[in-house]
């Protein structure tokens, strides 16, 4: 019979291959729907968002990692115009665990499992946790992207920037809802065990 311990480790696993292959699924029909030349509506977040909500900052960082693969193929070797090639199957995923990972944090540390209004709490947390991200994505253009490609675009970096908030703003709304919904919080508990999760 299995350990307790390995039993756990076997469902964290489960759950974050779940959680990246959704994020890849969710990029690839939002993508595949809106793309337009070198932007399009990518919504793998929301996996990442789930991922660090409900199993915390690290399980939220290596989700991230898995769920920046699509995107990554298709804005480095598949956009129409300006790929960005072997950088952005590195950048776009780092990008997105940046985001796993402060959520998890946030979340966790503002205990907000244990609160009684957790879709108030949650959108903002959301929100907040996207900002390292954006840092990091104005790095990615302004510095990595010349350095390595040779080329810099300012109005396709702040296209990108508005169209990531934007995104960000709508997947906070949703996260909020989903926060406060028992029966998803009881569907996520049967992949991993949500600590704190009493409100008080």
């Amino acid at each position: 019979m299995a350990s307790k311990g390995a039993a756990l480790s076997s469902r964290v696993i489960t759950f974050i291959a779940m959680m990246g292959a959704l994020g890849n699924i969710l990029s690839a029909f939002s993508i595949g729907l809106t793309m337009a030349g070198t932007v399009g509506l990518d919504l793998s977040l929301i996996a990442v968002f789930i991922a660090a909500i409900y199993g915390g900052p690290f399980i939220g960082f290596v989700t991230g990692l898995i769920s920046g693969i699509v995107p990554g193929i298709y804005f480095g070797f598949l956009a129409p115009m300006g790929g960005q090639g072997w950088l952005a199957l590195i950048g776009l995923p780092i990008g997105k665990s940046l985001t796993g990972l402060t959520t998890g944090s946030l979340y966790k540390v503002f205990n907000v499992n244990r609160k009684t209004s957790q879709s108030i709490f949650t959108i903002p947390i959301i929100l907040v946790g996207y900002i390292p991200e954006c840092f990091f994505t104005v790095f990615y253009f302004l510095g990595f992207v010349p350095f390595f490609l040779g080329w810099i675009s300012i109005p396709l970096l702040i296209t990108i920037l508005i169209k990531a908030w934007l995104e960000v703003a709508f997947m906070s709304v949703l996260m909020g809802a989903l926060a406060g919904n028992g029966g998803f919080k009881t569907f996520m508990a049967n992949f991993l065990p949500i600590k704190n999760s009493q409100p008080t």
